[in-house]
C-alpha cells in the first residue's frame, strides 16, 4: 500500500497530472481497500473509487456495465448508490464499495411507482436504511422526490402531486428532512426546498441575487450547519457557493467558495469532505474534468487537485 504525495498541486499544473490508467481497470485496479474517499465516473460511464489513502491514478472500478450517473456513498461506507441508464430507460443500483454484484433497486415504469423515469441524484439516509431520490412522473414538465429502502422495498413518493421539479436530494443528518434544489422545471432550479422525509409539506426559500439557479446539487455537511451548491451565475459559468444553513432555511447570505473569476472556469458537484472542506468537479477551457479540494473559510481561496480524470464526484464517508 501508498499514500499518494503528490495531493498539493496548482490548477495551472492540471495538464501534467493525467492518470496512469486507461479508465479500462478493473476490479483489481487499485492498491489501497476503500475506507473513505472519493468515488466518481469516467468517460467509460462506470463507477469507481478511490481512497483517500490511495493513488488516486489507480482507482478500483466497481461496474463494468456503463450508463452509470451521479454515484453516492453509504454513511458506513461499504456501498455506493447510482443511476444506471440504457436508452430511454432508468434504473437505481447498489454495488459495494469493496466491489461485487450490482443490484437493482428500481427501474423505469415499475409496477411500485408507476411512471417513473429518469432517476437521479440518489442518497443513502444517514441510518443507510433507505435512498432518496428526484425522478420525473411521465413526460410532465414536473419532477418529484422519492425514497425506497435498500433492499429495493417500499417505495414512497415525498412529494405526490407537485406542481415543480426536484433535483438531487441530500439529508440533515437527523434524517428528518432532505435539502433539494427546486424550480419551474430541471433547468431553473432556482429555490432551495426543505422536504420532510416523514410526510409533510416542504417550505422554500430563494438562493439571493448572485445565484440564478443551481447547476447540479445542493448538499448539507456533515454536522448540518452548512450548505454547499453549484450555482449558475448571470455569464454563464458554475460555482461552488456555501452558505449557514438550519432544517427550515439559509440564514445570511451564500458566499462562493473559490477566488475564480474567468469565465472559463466550471465548479459542480460540491461534496462535502468533513465540515471544513469541499471536494468538487473543476473544468476550465473544456479539458478534462477533475476532482479538486478547497477549504470552507470566510474568503474565498484557492483549491488542490485530489483526483485527475473524474466526473460526478461523492465523498464519503463522513
Amino acid at each position: 500500500m501508498r499514500r499518494w504525495l503528490g495531493g498539493v498541486v496548482a490548477v495551472g499544473m492540471l495538464g501534467a497530472c493525467e492518470p496512469l490508467d486507461d479508465a479500462g481497470g478493473g476490479g483489481t485496479i487499485g492498491d489501497v481497500l476503500f475506507d473513505q474517499g472519493f468515488a466518481f465516473v469516467r468517460d467509460d460511464r462506470n463507477v469507481y473509487v478511490v481512497d483517500d489513502d490511495g493513488d488516486p491514478n489507480s482507482p478500483q472500478r466497481l461496474t463494468t456495465g456503463g450508463g452509470a450517473y451521479t454515484p453516492s456513498i453509504s454513511k458506513d461506507g461499504s456501498s455506493i448508490v447510482f443511476v444506471q441508464r440504457s436508452g430511454s430507460t432508468s434504473s437505481i443500483q447498489t454495488v459495494p464499495t469493496s466491489g461485487g454484484s450490482v443490484a437493482t433497486l428500481i427501474s423505469s415504469n415499475d409496477a411500485a411507482c408507476g411512471t417513473c423515469t429518469n432517476f437521479r441524484g440518489p442518497t443513502f439516509s444517514p441510518d443507510g436504511r433507505t435512498i432518496v431520490f428526484a425522478f420525473d412522473r411521465g413526460s410532465g414538465s414536473v419532477s418529484s422526490l422519492g425514497r425506497i429502502g435498500v433492499n429495493g422495498s417500499g417505495f414512497t413518493e415525498l412529494t405526490p402531486g407537485t406542481t415543480i421539479s426536484y433535483g438531487s436530494p441530500s439529508f440533515f443528518p437527523s434524517g428528518n428532512t432532505v435539502l433539494a434544489p427546486a424550480g419551474s422545471n430541471t433547468f431553473q432550479y432556482n429555490q432551495l426546498a426543505f422536504v420532510p422525509v416523514g410526510g409533510g409539506s416542504p417550505s422554500y426559500v430563494s438562493l439571493g441575487n448572485e445565484v440564478l439557479a443551481i447547476a447540479n446539487r445542493a448538499v448539507v455537511s456533515p454536522d448540518g450547519r452548512q450548505v454547499a451548491l453549484d450555482g449558475r451565475l448571470s455569464s454563464g459559468s458554475t460555482r461552488i457557493f456555501v452558505g449557514s444553513v438550519t432544517a427550515t432555511g439559509i440564514s445570511g447570505s451564500l458566499r462562493r467558495l473559490t477566488d475564480y473569476t474567468s469565465s472559463t472556469v466550471q465548479e459542480s458537484f460540491p461534496s462535502w469532505a468533513g465540515s471544513t472542506q469541499l471536494g468538487f468537479l473543476f473544468n476550465d477551457s473544456g479539458g478534462d474534468p477533475s476532482i479538486y479540494r478547497a477549504p470552507v473559510s470566510s474568503t474565498a481561496s484557492s483549491v488542490t487537485l485530489a483526483v485527475p480524470a473524474a466526473n460526478e464526484p461523492f465523498y464519503g464517508p463522513n
